[in-house]
């Protein structure tokens, strides 16, 4: 189930084996044995699929079939989407960094 939803999400995004492997930092052999199922990936892996793809841990397992984030979470919380999959992991951290800077900002308001 894990490894067929890794495949899934990164079909629907149009990446290539190779270049979702650089995205998560490992070797494209690896990523072609999860999408297998005959390697299992460590939890910081997985944590990773999800949040590139803003999905849950238990969407990937299988636990649940919400794929989306957006529709968890309360009223107040909203979740947003962006296509990085174009972007080197330098520019990806700032954007990540400039949205922690944001959330700091206006958390006294």
């Amino acid at each position: 189930m894990l490894g067929q939803r890794i495949k899934k999400l990164r079909e629907d995004r149009n990446l290539n084996q190779l270049e979702f492997s650089k995205i998560l930092n490992i070797s494209n052999t690896t990523l072609s044995q999860y999408e297998a199922g005959n390697r299992t990936p460590s939890d910081e892996i997985k944590e990773k699929v999800a949040d590139y793809f803003n999905v849950s841990v238990d969407y990937l397992l299988g636990r649940t079939e919400k794929c989306n984030l957006e529709d968890e979470g309360s009223n107040d919380e909203k979740f947003y989407k962006f296509d990085v999959s174009n972007l080197p992991e330098e520019a990806i951290k700032q954007i990540e960094d400039y949205i922690e800077f944001v959330k700091q900002k206006y958390k006294s308001y």
